[in-house]
């Protein structure tokens, strides 16, 4: 019996019936968007057997395992030899991390776990997937095809995608972010990387600026301009996530087919989804638990079965979670049968029972994050920022109403550095935040950034004067 080969569709497919025809992973890549503005989606979820999995072991590299899940879904578009390079370009000090790529779990409790995913260049997880998507995107695009890629960020995405592409040939980026939501140091990271990528500034909201992006995808008078995402909406970036858990897995279950926890920091639900696939390939996941701050669409929504998007989303000190309705919430409806278009608009339900066995959501205030920061630090002498106070929150109140599962490994997500946030570090914590050199190299570096109106017109403008 032959293997049916992975395709990518859209989510949107079963909307009017347009749109429904099977692309290549290249295609998705570089598309970002689908003509119908959903949002691709591998045909089928390959499986991963635990036998597998017991041929890696915790010394296995990243670059490795990254080289192994890839390619189960880009099967016979790129050969062995040429995803092993990528990946091992993608994860080594040559392509800007410190040493070669690593992912630390540090144990702050009988069975928790913190993982430190603030280990490169940008000092964000988002580096990565960024790092893999711009090789992958590289490889791809054809010899005199020039691509713009756009990015809306609301802190971390944009400085992790723009130093992911920096200086690649016949790629231009801008990177659309909302004025008054990023921290101090991660304007300066955004504003100062140069070279193909710049900065765009606007009045708004992050989710103004993602709706830009979105808008400017399915614009006519743009399609001359080969645009494409390194958003989370783009499958480029999802993929690579899968990867975490992996290597995660690896190094906390004490034997292959234990089950472990994961409490995910979840803005746009990429990285979640990440987690989500990984479980459906058959790694041993109990539980995903994803926290997030008063954006609470999808905690919301697993609690009541009615999504209600959140407008203007809340300003929160957790800003990459600053998101009123999550992108990737199109791909978990899919995974589970049902349909939710650009807008929040659900066209049909998914199967809201079954997504309740797999995943838990919490929701939480400033007060509440900077309080965990506060009795972190006090209990473990460590520090963390508002998106992992955010995760351990969550975490804590999964294990209160089940306490079953306390017999499980959990590991945390610790998104970014503290450093990131070092006005709120030292205002909670009354102590300096933590050095942080990838950070430090940035704040020397010249700015360049554009301060644009908060409309699509003036965005559109922007694009037609300036993209070459």
């Amino acid at each position: 019996m032959t293997k049916e080969k992975i395709q990518y569709q859209s989510t949107n497919r079963l909307i009017g019936q347009q749109f429904v025809q099977k692309i290549s992973f290249a295609d998705a890549l570089l598309n970002g968007l689908a003509e119908d503005e959903g949002l691709y989606m591998p045909t089928h979820i390959p499986l991963i057997s635990l036998s597998k999995l017991e041929t890696f072991t915790k010394k296995t590299s990243y670059a490795a395992i990254a080289s192994y899940v890839l390619g189960l879904f880009l099967e016979n578009e790129l050969p062995p030899e040429k995803l092993d390079q990528l990946t091992r370009n993608a994860y080594s000090a040559a392509l800007g991390w410190q040493e070669d790529v690593s992912l630390p779990l540090e144990q702050y409790a009988h069975l928790h776990y913190l993982a430190r995913m603030d280990q490169g260049p940008t000092a964000s997880f988002k580096d990565f997937a960024a790092r893999f998507m711009a090789q992958a995107m590289q490889y791809f695009r054809a010899d005199n095809q020039q691509l713009t890629i756009l990015v809306a960020t609301s802190g971390d995405t944009g400085s992790a995608v723009g130093e992911a592409f920096k200086g690649l040939e016949g790629i231009q980026v801008f990177i659309l972010y909302p004025e008054s939501e990023v921290s101090p140091i991660q304007k300066k990271q955004l504003d100062t990387i140069g070279e193909n990528v710049q900065a765009l500034c606007f009045q708004g909201k992050f989710d103004d600026c993602q709706q830009f992006v979105k808008e400017a995808f399915t614009d006519p008078a743009l399609k001359h301009l080969n645009l494409t995402s390194a958003n989370s909406i783009n499958i480029g970036r999802v993929l690579p996530q899968i990867v975490y858990y992996l290597h995660m897995y690896l190094q906390v279950a004490s034997k292959i087919g234990e089950e472990v926890l994961f409490c995910v920091p979840s803005g746009n639900l990429g990285n979640s989804l990440g987690a989500e696939i990984a479980r459906r390939m058959g790694l041993p996941i109990r539980k995903i638990i994803i926290g997030t701050n008063q954006n609470k669409a999808f905690p919301d929504f697993l609690k009541t079965g009615i999504y209600q998007k959140i407008s203007p989303s809340h300003p929160c000190i957790s800003n990459a979670m600053n998101v009123g309705n999550p992108s990737n919430l199109a791909r978990y409806f899919d995974l589970y049968g049902g349909t939710v278009d650009k807008n929040g608009t659900v066209h049909r339900l998914p199967d809201i029972k079954m997504m309740q066995q797999n995943l838990a959501g919490y929701a939480f205030s400033d007060a509440q994050t900077t309080q965990k920061m506060k009795d972190f630090y006090q209990q473990y002498q460590t520090i963390i920022e508002p998106h992992g106070a955010v995760g351990v929150l969550a975490a804590e109140q999964y294990l209160a109403e089940h306490p079953e599962d306390a017999a499980y490994p959990m590991v945390i997500l610790e998104t970014a550095h503290p450093a990131k946030f070092a006005e709120t570090v030292e205002s909670t914590l009354n102590i300096q935040a933590p050095h942080c050199q990838a950070l430090e190299q940035s704040q020397h570096r010249p700015e360049s950034s554009v301060r644009l109106e908060g409309d699509y017109q003036a965005f559109k403008d922007f694009l037609l004067k300036t993209t070459k």
